[in-house]
């Protein structure tokens, strides 16, 4: 045939499993775990008990936060899975594991809500180029046909979807399934093997057009193949299996294996398609440009800081061998010794002495390194193989720890805590004084406080961040400051005429000068300047002014008294007595946002953007990404903060938005008034 699948590798193996939210993922990796024999039994994720989501956190709210790494053997081969977050608010937890992975299992169900779920990882997939498996989930309580799923989730795929397997029914409950490519039926058994049966002859029909089916798909990559089909010859089975591995590792088509995870219904099929079909780290060494130089290579995954044990980076081997004491490196002198080599079953931990190309351990105490960064046995490093970029942060909120004593410890948990998890954002704003933590949703930020809370023991308060309000005016004004104070020896005395004046939204500040014949010499105009910024901090509004001039017009001076910080207060007081016959006003910053929506969502989306004072400026289909529109307006950044809440609940979880800054403009009325006596009572 046109196509042959080459030689059948038996190296270790990394599999990611992804999917949408609550599809079944850390179902299947425990049902995969315990057929497998890592584990006695499988458990329920509602126990508490499985390898998967062992995290306090997970339990509590009965959701995967973190990826979950696990190996097992199965027929001789060593297989590591890692189990991914299906939530949008978790989803670049994915990414980095993604990068070094062999093969990608995405868990799915025929659910119409998650459809957009489903499209944002397959994208994610295309953009990565890495081969993937479909493992239609909860196939027991499906009651719309296969065919008709497939229907539904092939627009989510760039790739053929390719029906490996269709139902076998008894009555309207699915008892196993049929192989299309061995033609053969299995009746499934509840946590155990399927029992081998014939495909009776109620379903030979329907077999036999779903196999021509999926025939025909393989034929579109393979010439033989497809005159075989014409001359109406049957193909031999081990060329069909053949095609059937060559078009999953070159990425052709999306194989969709079905079952019932929560059974471990599906389960060995599962496998023995990973074991024999999907691409080993020979493939992912092309897809990442690694080249033998006879070093050892790295990719690291994940980032884990344990109570006991410090600092493990989750890393796969693409080169070489890694040895515990071994000198690590990455580029510009950063690195460090390997101290501990570990195999990773959810939070248990196996010491190695090595790890060899191909497997997914975990490198003790490397300080320097970060999710992402690609180590190497070479000195100086070399040049990261991934390059990881998390999305715009939609949900931000202030922290500030309880009590004094424990601003240090917070900062420290925020650092181990962000390079845990990449996406989190950090910043401190000076104006307000506020550490500012930024994520990807409501969810996302509960969990990072509660860590620091739970495993930090750091009590802290968690606020709505401080918009940047600022202040200008309306109206020019010229005033006299004058300072004088007489207090023995030496007094101060300072005197300034000063025109202050708007200017065009967006200019900022400017000063100057038109002084003439010294009357303020020229070695104390700096200092009226400096009084007059430091006086611009707060204005009579209470918020830092912008956009206006200010002329140092006139004045005089003492001999003796006269001193830069005479001149300086006479500056503050002149601007304080001037500001306030200046109309001023209050200014809000309005943001450019850009809304991600499922197109059967933008007329709520649209909807809601009035109602937070926004102003829509137009929506039209988002490039590249059938189904979708983008929609942008102009909002106050005050009616963001909570803005992804509700583009969540209109969407089913998938909604996302990006928003800049644009310009500051008036707020008046009601609404100013309250910001300015909230400003008044925070002072």
């Amino acid at each position: 045939m046109g196509k042959r699948a080459g030689e059948r590798r038996t190296g270790p193996k990394c599999i990611a499993i992804v999917g949408p939210f609550a599809s079944g993922k850390t179902t299947l990796l425990e049902a995969i775990l315990a057929r497998t024999g890592a584990i006695p039994k499988q458990n329920a994720v509602s126990s508490g008990s499985t390898v998967g989501d062992h995290a306090p956190e997970a339990k509590a709210h009965a959701m995967s936060i973190e990826a979950s790494v696990a190996t097992t053997e199965f027929m001789g081969e060593s297989l590591t899975f890692i189990d991914c977050p299906g939530s949008i608010e978790f989803a670049f937890e994915a990414d980095a594991v993604l990068a070094a992975a062999d093969l990608a299992v995405v868990v799915a169900e025929a659910d119409e809500k998650k459809v957009p779920a489903l499209q944002l990882i397959m994208r994610k997939l295309d953009e990565i180029g890495i081969p993937r498996v479909l493992f239609l989930n909860k196939i027991d309580k499906n009651a719309t046909g296969v065919r008709d799923t497939l229907k539904l989730l092939q627009p989510t795929s760039t790739k053929p979807l390719l029906l490996r397997q269709i139902p076998l029914r008894k009555g309207e409950a699915v008892v196993g399934s049929i192989d299309l490519a061995l033609e053969r039926a299995y009746i499934w058994r509840d946590f155990a093997e399927s029992e081998i049966a014939p495909i009776p002859d109620d379903d030979r029909a329907r077999e036999v057009e779903a196999r021509f089916s999926m025939l025909e798909t393989l034929a579109d990559h393979d010439d033989e193949l497809m005159e075989q089909l014409l001359e109406e010859k049957d193909p031999p089975k081990d060329e069909i299996f053949d095609d059937l591995a060559a078009d999953l590792r070159d990425g052709s088509v999306t194989p969709v294996l079905i079952g019932t995870a929560e059974k471990g219904n599906g389960v060995l099929r599962l496998l023995k398609t990973i074991r024999h079909d999907a691409p080993d780290v020979e493939a992912t060494r092309a897809r990442l440009g690694v080249k033998d130089t006879g070093a050892a290579i790295a990719q690291v995954m994940k980032t884990i800081h344990t109570s006991h044990g410090g600092k493990l980076s989750v890393a796969r081997v693409l080169s070489g061998q890694v040895t515990d004491g071994m000198e690590l490196h990455l580029p510009e002198g950063r690195g460090g010794k390997v101290s501990g080599i570990y195999r990773m079953f959810g939070s248990g931990q196996t010491k190695l002495p090595s790890a060899g190309i191909g497997e997914t351990v975990a490198l003790g105490k490397i300080d320097d390194a970060r999710t992402g960064d690609t180590l190497t046995s070479a000195k100086g490093g070399m040049a990261p193989l991934v390059t990881l970029e998390a999305p715009q942060p939609v949900t931000v909120v202030a922290l500030r720890p309880k009590e004094r004593k424990d601003e240090v410890k917070l900062s420290a948990a925020l650092h181990k805590l962000a390079e845990e998890d990449p996406s989190i954002g950090l910043r401190h704003e000076q104006d307000s004084s506020e550490t500012i933590l930024s994520g990807h949703g409501e969810m996302h930020l509960r969990i990072i406080v509660e860590k620091l809370q739970g495993r930090n023991n750091i009590p802290v308060s968690v606020e709505k961040p401080r918009v940047p309000y600022r202040e200008t005016i309306k109206k020019a004004v010229t005033q006299r400051g004058r300072h004088k104070k007489q207090s023995g020896g030496h007094g101060q005395f300072g005197d300034v005429v000063l025109d202050i004046k708007p200017l065009p939204r967006g200019s900022g500040f400017k000063f100057s000068d038109t002084i003439t014949g010294g009357v303020v010499p020229k070695q104390y105009i700096p200092s009226v300047e400096d009084g007059v910024s430091d006086y611009m901090k707060t204005g009579p509004l209470g918020f830092p002014v912008v956009d206006i001039h200010v002329n140092l017009a006139d004045g005089s001076y003492h001999d003796v008294d006269s001193s830069d910080m005479a001149f300086q207060m006479a500056a503050r007081i002149g601007m304080k007595e001037g500001m306030a016959q200046c109309a001023p006003v209050l200014l809000e910053p309005i943001m450019k946002v850009e809304i991600f929506t499922p197109n059967d969502a933008t007329a709520r989306i649209t909807a809601l953007i009035p109602q937070r004072r926004g102003q829509i400026l137009g929506y039209d289909a988002r490039p590249g990404w059938e189904g979708w529109d983008v929609v942008e307006a102009m909002m106050p950044q005050s009616e963001i903060g909570d803005l992804i809440i509700e583009l969540r609940s209109a969407t089913a979880g998938v909604a996302s938005y990006r928003a800049s800054f644009d310009h500051m403009s008036e707020l008046t009325g009601r609404l100013a008034d309250e910001v300015v006596n909230s400003q008044g009572k925070a002072a």
